[in-house]
């Protein structure tokens, strides 16, 4: 004989599977089977169980086999039973699973780095969490019945009104909802404007095709990715006007941050801001622009997207990774017209998309004006961290040039040449974590190296950033 019974939720608050089977009826087998849920901790101390009249309903049994079954674990000790609190699973000072089901101790974790000095990452204690909350929870009364459905690959319409609003306002982006494709951020764009790239450096199958022209100092991780889908990228020698665009050759796209050159900061100048986008439109090509800090500017005036100077020769991918987090996994492409309906349909996969209530959030985020208040708060906040970093250098260590601060949450501390090496050694050695301006470079660039920390000084928590500073202070190279 076997049998099953799930109870339902209405009556004890949690399902529970039980099979009921072998000799001796369906009492025996009713008792082996709570035995067995008890022991294999499927039934937690404490856990009520249904009433014997709605478990003998459930089971189509009469109510005294339940009765005699409950008694029976009521005397052996695996059940109590109290007037007005019901049947309950009873407490055991030892565990009653079998020993190789007791889960294994988790190995300890590695201890972090006693200062995060990394770039990439915003002041993840900043995060707005009750106007976020406040957002979520009208974005979520608000919400359509569709909202809940497989949805829109393009993204919910709510949130690309908003961003077209918001990027024209703040970024200078000439748009439409119907040009916006939201993506869970910049990698994600990279994978669906490359995918299915083939060996050979051409990076065919996908919406563009290589090789594509990058910037000689950038995100390796970038580059690894576009490697895996098939696609070359060339290196553009960089100087203090951004990328050398003048040097553009036969390449299908360029990949630039035209705000605020990462990672050695600067915008790129507004000739060669011009230049590229003649470039791309004398070959046809297109330009990615990765707007990855365009709200974090400091000691000079905005500059606006490149996307505005030509909206069909640039794709502008931006995201809130830096902004609110990349937690979030929130993010946009403004395309060209053209380029819409291939970006659907590589991005057909479902699971894929970011999630429809995150981006409803989002919407009411910035429609309400939370963002911009959220960005100015924040864009106060690292400036200060920015001149707090200056002042502890310039007292500390003079020699030292700090350079791509007007802008951003990181900089770059030039060092002397032959140092870099030795500098990020001392620091790991003191348990400081941050970056080499080596690790930024492209393989083939053949431009001159230079030393350099790269220092994110947005990471550390308010209460350790001035001991970080210290630290950091204390690994640097003597003039």
């Amino acid at each position: 004989m076997v049998d099953s019974w799930v109870n339902s939720a209405e009556r004890i608050g949690a399902d529970l599977h039980l099979e009921l089977s072998g000799p001796g009826g369906r009492r025996a087998a009713l008792i082996r089977a709570l035995r067995e849920a008890v022991r294999g901790g499927r039934l937690a101390p404490g856990t009520r169980l249904p009433p014997y009249r709605s478990l003998a309903a459930d089971l189509g049994v009469a109510r005294n086999t339940v009765a005699d079954a409950y008694a029976e674990l009521v005397a052996e000790g695996w059940l109590t039973a109290r007037q007005g609190s019901g049947t309950r699973v009873a407490d055991r000072t030892q565990p009653l699973r079998p020993a190789e089901r007791v889960p294994k101790k988790s190995p300890p974790r590695a201890r972090g780095p006693r200062h995060d000095l990394r770039q990439g990452t915003p002041d993840t204690s900043a995060f707005p969490r009750a106007a976020w909350s406040a957002a979520y929870r009208r974005a979520l009364q608000a919400a359509p019945n569709e909202a809940f459905g497989p949805g829109d690959p393009a993204g919910r319409r709510e949130l690309r009104e908003a961003l077209t609003e918001y990027l024209a306002r703040a970024r200078g982006v000439r748009t439409t909802p119907d040009r916006i494709v939201i993506c869970s951020g910049f990698a994600h764009a990279l994978r669906l404007l490359f995918t299915q790239g083939s060996p050979g450096g051409q990076g065919g199958g996908g919406v563009l095709r290589g090789p594509l022209a990058v910037e000689a100092y950038g995100l390796g991780f970038h580059r690894e990715l576009l490697a895996a889908a098939g696609v070359r990228t060339v290196p553009l020698p960089l100087d203090e006007h951004g990328a050398r665009v003048a040097e553009l050759g036969r390449e299908r796209a360029v990949l630039l941050t035209p705000a605020h050159q990462f990672p050695t900061g600067g915008p790129l100048h507004p000739e060669r801001r011009s230049a590229v986008i003649d470039w791309a439109r004398a070959r046809g090509e297109v330009v990615l622009e990765d707007d990855y800090d365009g709200e974090f500017r400091y000691d000079r005036k905005p500059v606006g997207a490149l996307q505005g100077l030509d909206p069909e020769r640039v794709i502008h991918i931006g995201s809130v990774s830096k902004s609110l987090s990349p937690a979030l996994r929130l993010g946009w492409m403004v395309l060209p017209e053209r380029y819409v309906a291939p970006v659907l349909a590589v991005k057909g996969e479902r699971e894929g998309w970011a999630s429809a209530l995150d981006q409803l959030a989002l919407a009411d985020f910035v429609v309400s004006g939370s963002y911009d208040r959220h960005v100015r708060r924040m864009r106060q906040h690292y400036r200060r961290r920015r001149d707090r970093l200056v002042a502890a250098l310039a007292a500390h260590a003079p020699h030292i040039e700090v350079t791509g601060i007007a802008a951003g949450l990181h900089a770059v501390l030039r060092l002397p040449p032959g140092t870099e090496r030795s500098a990020v050694k001392a620091a790991d050695w003191q348990g400081i974590a941050l970056d080499g301006l080596a690790a930024f470079r492209h393989p083939e660039t053949d431009m001159r190296a230079t030393d350099g920390l790269v220092v994110g000084y947005a990471t550390p928590p308010e209460h350790a950033y001035g001991a970080a500073l210290e630290a950091l202070c204390g690994v640097l190279p003597p003039g």
